[in-house]
């Protein structure tokens, strides 16, 4: 478990080709989204080549994906990864319409919140998957 110490950080991979939509999730989430969690840096992604490039470097700790994204959608991005990389870390899809929910099961997210986004949900829930990448990292750091 993280002490959350002010030395350590977590990378939060941030996939939306919506600019406003990337700078929503990073300022929802925030420098810390929960007190007992570390440091969060961000790494924004506007293309489907950066986000696998970044998954399979092992670095990131947890990935919000954009379910709207074009041409590559977050489901098809997350279930590739969730398929094809190795330690995949926690995957967070963000789904339009609540239709989408299946889809969001189908790509194997580890979580998924809704649009309009809710900056308290989307904190809580990315503490939670970074929790979950300290307890269950195959690679230590």
């Amino acid at each position: 478990m993280s002490t959350g110490s002010t030395d350590e950080k977590m990378k939060v991979l941030v996939y939306s080709d919506d600019a406003a939509t990337r700078a929503e999730v990073s300022q929802a989430i925030g420098r810390r989204p929960a007190a007992d969690v570390p440091l969060v840096e961000i790494v924004e992604c506007a293309t489907e080549p950066k986000v696998h490039q970044w998954l399979g470097s092992g670095e990131i700790d947890v990935a919000i994906l954009d379910g709207e994204t074009q041409p590559a959608g977050g489901m098809g991005v997350a279930r590739q990864a969730k398929d094809e990389v190795y330690d995949c870390p926690p995957i967070c899809l963000i789904i339009a319409r609540r239709d989408d929910r299946w889809l969001a099961d189908w790509s194997k997210a580890d979580a998924v919140v809704s649009q309009p986004l809710e900056p308290m949900i989307l904190a809580d829930t990315v503490a939670d998957l970074m929790r979950r990448r300290n307890s269950t990292r195959l690679n230590a750091k």
